[in-house]
């Protein structure tokens, strides 16, 4: 039987998929990476994930808008996906919901996983190939548990009197300022020094933050760049920061489910909403002192019955 050729259209170019002989590559007739379909499947149509696919995905994103903590984000997702893939490198739904799966068997939360999987289907999308992306998951809103601000305190103590500087300042970060973990990348030395972290929205580095910061990458050598690192000089990452701040939680004698960086966010946000309602309520008291204390020099003696001027 002679070998016969189907042409498809994909984003940035076509395919041509020789079909009937022996099986193919895909060829290119305009730019962009081409995307064959896995013939070694049969009834299974996959993608074939390549680097130069990632590369121009991310490229587009950034022509897109998409800031660079955003692009930053897209390719630790993806970094996720690589890992479970198999050696030939190709992707397909069974697989997309097996890696759901995994990840939430890692101990992410629904919620980060389906950020992961936004970012793969926004991927699927570049690649003309919706057919092949994956649903999100259902986020159950359980409540935060309440860390207190005395538990914020121990924490702190116990981190100093423990010599754990690094701890330490995790839980001064996060109690502090409204940080998302993924964000942490962003408090740079350069960011702290001028007082402004961009994740992208603008956060402010309270004075006492700063100054502990800037000292403690003085102390170790840290001139640019993250402050949190590793001993080996790589970027934190959550498991690393989760298992310091459970074996916090345990010295201090504060409930581990309680000490985690949303927790200490939360008080973070909680004190601040706090003293904004106390200074609107004082101001709102100091308001009405002084609409009194002008009543009693130029207000309307004796009540007001109306229809006095005609």
């Amino acid at each position: 039987m002679s070998d016969w050729r189907l042409i498809l259209p994909y984003v940035g170019g076509m395919l041509i998929l020789t079909l009937g002989g022996a099986d193919m590559p895909a060829e290119k007739i305009q730019g962009g990476p081409a995307l064959p379909v896995n013939t070694d499947r049969p009834g299974r149509t996959s993608l074939y994930l390549t680097n130069e696919l990632e590369l121009r995905f991310l490229e587009n994103m950034r022509e897109h808008g998409r800031t660079k903590g955003t692009i930053s984000s897209y390719r630790r997702n993806l970094s996720k996906l690589r890992k479970s893939l198999p050696e030939d490198g190709y992707l397909d739904a069974g697989l997309i919901s097996n890696w759901q799966e995994e990840l939430l068997e890692k101990g992410y939360s629904p919620s980060t996983v389906n950020g992961c999987t936004a970012t793969v289907n926004s991927l699927l999308d570049f690649a003309g190939r919706r057919d092949l992306q994956a649903g999100q998951l259902p986020v159950e809103e359980t409540p935060l548990p309440e860390l207190t601000r005395n538990e914020y305190l121990r924490l702190l103590q116990t981190a100093k009197l423990l010599e754990k500087r690094q701890t330490y300042l995790l839980v001064l970060m996060f109690g502090t300022v409204d940080l998302p973990l993924h964000a942490l990348s962003h408090v740079t030395v350069e960011a702290v020094r001028e007082g402004w972290i961009f994740v992208p929205r603008r956060l402010r580095v309270p004075p006492c933050l700063r100054a502990e910061l800037l000292a403690y990458a003085a102390d170790c050598g840290i001139r640019s760049g993250p402050v949190f690192r590793t001993r080996n000089g790589t970027l934190m990452d959550r498991g690393n920061i989760n298992v310091r701040l459970q074996s916090l939680a345990r010295d201090a004698r504060v409930l581990p489910e309680k000490c985690n960086p949303r927790c200490l966010r939360k008080l973070c946000v909680a004190t601040q909403e706090g003293i904004r309602a106390n200074l609107e309520l004082l101001a709102e008291q100091t308001y009405d002192r002084l609409l009194e204390n002008e009543s009693l020099t130029v207000g309307w003696s004796g009540c007001h019955k109306g229809g006095e001027e005609l």
